[in-house]
């Protein structure tokens, strides 16, 4: 008896350790103020900004690799698409000579070509921003039931992403447009 109540203790004793060194093994040292660290999330988790950094509404390309930012001046009459990374909040220069926006409204379906508008910043042959100044394509944004669609070619690879236009400037002109 005394041998399986040797052996019984020597387990016991055994597991104990292995818990105990499992345990230590996943707690993270406390902080200065003796406080265990918050634990991270295990999923993928990162803060989405609402707006680029020129305060446009944001579009996802591919799975969140880049970010393009939708600038629209109904005064001017211009549409702008801002490049960005993977945060949305950086610009990204690319050799791409133009960007697509597909629109389709009413049933029609129409293709505009918004070409490279560098910034003094962008490396040259290579832009970060996209400018179009055609009225019809600065109008048709404006409808509410307007489809639009963005379409770029970054290293050779084709991303699309909904490019809605942001509304909630309504009240300041009739968006009952006549074409």
């Amino acid at each position: 008896m005394s041998y399986e109540f040797e052996r019984l203790k020597f387990a016991s004793a055994l597991g104990l350790a292995v818990a105990l060194g499992g345990m230590s093994a996943c707690s993270k040292a406390p902080t200065e103020s003796g406080r265990q660290p918050p634990v991270a999330a295990t999923a993928d988790v990162h803060e989405h900004p609402t707006e680029g950094p020129h305060h446009g509404s944001l579009i996802e390309l591919g799975n969140e690799e880049y970010h393009a930012e939708l600038l629209h001046d109904d005064e001017a009459d211009t549409v702008t698409v801002f490049l960005l990374d993977s945060t949305g909040k950086q610009t990204v220069a690319v050799e791409a000579q133009e960007v697509m926006i597909n629109l389709s409204h009413e049933g029609q379906a129409e293709q505009f070509t918004l070409p490279a508008s560098p910034e003094a910043s962008d490396p040259a042959g290579k832009s970060s921003r996209f400018t179009s100044t055609d009225a019809e394509l600065a109008n048709e944004m404006d409808h509410a039931h307007a489809d639009a669609q963005l379409v770029v070619t970054i290293a050779g690879k084709q991303y699309r992403g909904a490019a809605a236009h942001d509304h909630d400037h309504e009240e300041e002109h009739d968006h009952d447009h006549d074409h």
